[in-house]
């Protein structure tokens, strides 16, 4: 019998997921597919039980689904717990549902990958307070980068961040332009740039240090304004392709015990996505 995977959210044409884990199926000799699902808020409830009930054997989870979907799995981790979202379902031997988010992990796994040659030291800054900040800024802290500095329009929820984090700091975008020169990492999460539809930037990146890394966790343009900013100002430029390919390889990995090929799936959505 064929095994079955899917990824939910609303949208859900554009993502790249079921070519990556198809390829991945094929290239483990796994009899399996993968399919997109497009899942309305109101009617997630229903497509989990449905899911449950069709024997699916785990499930990607995007937006506007990971903190919605909670209440309806039997359990989720602590990595889930942590960031209070799930972007991961997979289905134990005796048929519970558990909810995983390897976002955070997907990206410091990308991050060792760009900097193989030299891991990056130095203050962290993190753009954004949304579930992707997170859930990067927990698992880079796990990882021992820091300190940690996080920036967000809204203040607040910068704060409910930081205060979640030991000797996170909260600066303003005004003063994280300011002192852009000072960090090692700088890490865009938000939205802005996004498939061209928000054009500018959260905050101008043209003083960043020069090969500091500067990532943006969108791959869809694969250089947003942002990322070309800050590599004409002489920085390490790293977009989300691996971010993106590592967080579904961990997810695989859950599903079938195997973690596939990444480098070559990088290139594969690189030239899928610049093409």
């Amino acid at each position: 019998m064929k095994s079955w995977y899917a990824v939910l959210g609303d949208p859900i044409a554009q993502s790249m997921s079921p070519v990556m884990h198809d390829q991945w199926f094929e290239e483990a000799g796994l009899h399996a597919t993968y399919i997109p699902i497009h899942v309305q808020a109101e009617t997630l409830e229903q497509a989990i039980a449905g899911l449950r009930t069709l024997g699916s054997g785990g499930w990607n989870v995007t937006v506007p689904h990971k903190q919605a979907i909670i209440p309806y799995l039997d359990e989720v981790d602590s990595s889930a717990e942590r960031m209070e979202a799930v972007n991961t379902v997979y289905r134990t031997e005796d048929g519970r549902l558990i909810g995983a988010n390897t976002d955070g992990r997907g990206f410091v796994k990308s991050l060792e990958e760009f900097t193989a040659q030299e891991r990056v030291t130095g203050p962290v800054l993190v753009i954004g307070a949304g579930g992707a900040a997170r859930g990067i800024a927990f698992a880079l802290q796990e990882a021992g980068y820091g300190p940690m500095y996080v920036t967000n329009r809204t203040v607040s929820k910068a704060e409910d961040l930081a205060s979640e984090m030991d000797g996170t700091q909260v600066i303003s975008t005004e003063e994280a332009e300011q002192r852009l020169g000072e960090f090692g990492l700088v890490v865009q999460t938000t939205s802005v740039g996004m498939n061209f539809a928000q054009a500018g930037m959260p905050l101008d990146p043209k003083a960043a240090a020069k090969n500091a890394v500067v990532a943006d966790i969108i791959y869809n343009p694969l250089e947003t304004a942002f990322l070309q900013t800050a590599r004409l100002a002489g920085a390490r430029t790293m977009n989300g392709v691996g971010m993106f390919v590592h967080q579904g390889a961990l997810a695989f990995e859950k599903w079938t015990g195997i973690y596939p090929d990444t480098k070559k799936m990088i290139d594969t959505i690189t030239m899928k996505v610049g093409g």
